[in-house]
């Protein structure tokens, strides 16, 4: 008999197979996306990428950029929606606004924070007021190879034609993390691992991962570890969080640094829209200005 989180995972993997996963609930968040802060990029198919590809790219000049990849769901609902799944289905938008007018409250994470993080995060605002980032979302695919081989070509498109589009139209500083939820965090740490000349921050959020897969995790970061600064996030009802923490305790067990936070919440839009977005963005704007994230 299988018990209830074992339940839980094999439909959260299943979910990661499926084809024509349903559109996600309307965001409550009652913030509309702005139209002047984003801008789409094409791509056509090229030498680097055998597919064409789209990114929704929040703008803002000058900053760090963030590359930030969506989760199964959005892959499965084409080009446009994937690219835009931040934006529109994860309350990114709304979540920049937040930092830059804090304090935030409960109800900005969907009640799914503890009091001492939220403590945490509007002290790190307090002391130094968040500047913000650019954040590149571009389509991710769903592959059907998904260990670090199955990466690459993506992990291509990413470093030779993404990144440098991005830098070049927005007037950005070198400085670059890569982060993503579920199968996108699954994604993010195989990219990040892979290029720390690329990638100075790494985050995963409730990634894709099996505990199996812990070490050879832990092996490729181990590599570039001294280069890069890292971060998991998981949540108390993630089907995930195991794989999350076994990850975790091999990089302890290695002593190499990375932070690990664990919310309440479950494995969900309204948790990438509430944790999911106020974390990734505040760590990786502190990490990347030389700030100690909270």
């Amino acid at each position: 008999m299988i018990g209830r989180r074992g339940f839980v995972v094999a439909l959260a993997l299943a979910g990661c197979d499926r084809s024509a996963p349903e559109a996600p609930p309307p965001s409550d968040a009652g913030v509309k996306a702005s139209p002047e802060r984003w801008r789409e990029l094409s791509f056509d198919a090229s030498e680097h990428y055998p597919e064409r590809e789209l990114a929704a790219v929040l703008a803002v000049p000058e900053a760090p950029l963030l590359i930030a990849l969506h989760g199964r769901g959005e892959a499965g609902r084409g080009l446009e929606a994937g690219a835009r799944g931040w934006r529109d289905d994860y309350d990114l938008d709304r979540a920049h606004q937040r930092l830059g007018a804090p304090p935030l409250t409960a109800e900005d994470f969907h009640d799914f924070v503890k009091p001492e993080r939220l403590r945490a995060m509007n002290q790190s605002l307090e002391k130094h007021p968040y500047k913000g980032l650019a954040v590149a979302c571009p389509y991710t695919p769903a592959l059907s190879d998904r260990s670090l081989t199955g990466s690459r070509p993506f992990a291509a498109f990413v470093r030779s034609v993404l990144v440098p589009r991005v830098r070049k139209e927005l007037s950005l500083s070198e400085r670059t993390g890569i982060d993503g939820v579920s199968m996108g965090g699954r994604l993010a740490l195989w990219l990040g691992f892979s290029h720390p000349e690329l990638f100075r921050t790494v985050g995963a959020m409730q990634p894709a991962i099996d505990a199996s897969e812990a070490a050879e995790l832990a092996d490729l970061y181990q590599k570039n570890s001294s280069k890069q600064a890292l971060r998991l996030v998981s949540s108390d009802d993630d089907p995930f969080l195991g794989a999350v923490r076994a990850l975790s305790r091999e990089l302890e067990r290695r002593k190499l640094e990375h932070q690990l936070v664990v919310t309440p919440g479950p494995h969900d839009y309204v948790w990438n829209r509430g944790p999911g977005a106020y974390e990734m963005l505040l760590w990786h704007e502190r990490a990347l200005r030389d700030l100690s994230p909270p």
